[in-house]
């Protein structure tokens, strides 16, 4: 990888003197990034290709989707006819969540609004 850093490194300088970069959008402004410390370091340029590319593993999947589930309940009323199905599949989401050695302590309580306000705020 020490010829394939040096060859990168040699074109973003050369970019960088003919000002390819000064009309950027954030320039100037602070990079956020993902902590991704937990993800071994040979994983890392996978895992944040995938996520670039929206896949998500099964378990964050089932994790967003059982967010979902709890606002639309919540946005519904009691007595609406697709209030079983939607609690159903609720249910089998927070199984297959348990199964897989997850908490859903975030499917009740406070934390859950907390956590669906914030995903409103986000999208």
């Amino acid at each position: 990888m020490w010829l394939l850093d040096q060859w990168a490194e040699r074109h973003i300088q050369e970019a960088q003197s003919r000002g390819e970069f000064d009309l950027l959008p954030g320039r100037g402004e602070p990079l956020f990034l993902d902590d991704d410390s937990h993800v071994p370091p040979e994983l890392r340029a996978g895992y944040r290709l995938l996520k670039n590319a929206g896949c998500l593993p099964p378990e964050l999947a089932q994790h967003k989707e059982a967010v979902e589930l709890i606002g639309l309940l919540k946005g519904i009323r009691e007595d609406d006819p697709g209030v079983p199905e939607i609690q159903r599949r609720l249910t089998l989401l927070e199984l297959k969540l348990q199964q897989a050695g997850l908490s859903t302590d975030f499917l009740r309580g406070d934390y859950a609004d907390k956590l669906c306000s914030k995903l409103r705020e986000e999208c």
